[in-house]
């Protein structure tokens, strides 16, 4: 038979003391702080692969109002403020790291600092390539003249 100061004694040794939790407190506001003070994991090869992700979506944005739209639309990069824009919109800035380089055709440049892409009602275009490097990671994004179909390519 139990007695009931037993079944009281287990009562009152069960859960955690306030230094217990204390303890806990300050491991878990360390490790918060680490978090904070570090700021969030990035990588440059994803920050490159991010990047060549945005200038293809914006790509197939300008390919798709020139077909929606039955009209021309450009794609312009400015290759000194790091960044493009689709049809005079607004500019997207690239990571400062990050070096680009344009080849376009012979019409759709302007000096050293800009190039452009145009895209057709019938869905083809001037075609080119624009050049992403970070470190060794070298990623191209291609725009074949005639179909105006836009790939990635990793070129090491």
């Amino acid at each position: 038979m139990i007695s009931r100061s037993k079944i009281g004694r287990d009562k009152a040794e069960a859960g955690f003391t306030l230094i217990e939790m204390i303890v806990v407190l300050v491991i878990l506001g360390l490790a918060l702080g680490l978090v904070v003070a570090r700021g969030p994991m990035r990588s440059r090869g994803m920050q490159a692969a991010a990047a060549a992700s945005d200038v293809a979506q914006a790509l197939r944005l300008a390919r798709t109002r020139a077909i929606a739209g039955d009209r021309q639309v450009e794609f312009t990069v400015d290759l000194a403020q790091h960044s493009f824009r689709v049809d005079g919109g607004p500019p997207h800035l690239l990571p400062p790291s990050l070096g680009v380089s344009a080849i376009a055709a012979s019409g759709q440049t302007l000096g050293q600092r800009f190039a452009g892409i145009r895209f057709d009602p019938d869905g083809g275009s001037s075609g080119g390539r624009i050049e992403l490097v970070e470190g060794r990671r070298r990623l191209q994004v291609g725009v074949d003249w005639f179909t105006g179909r836009v790939r990635i390519a990793d070129a090491h």
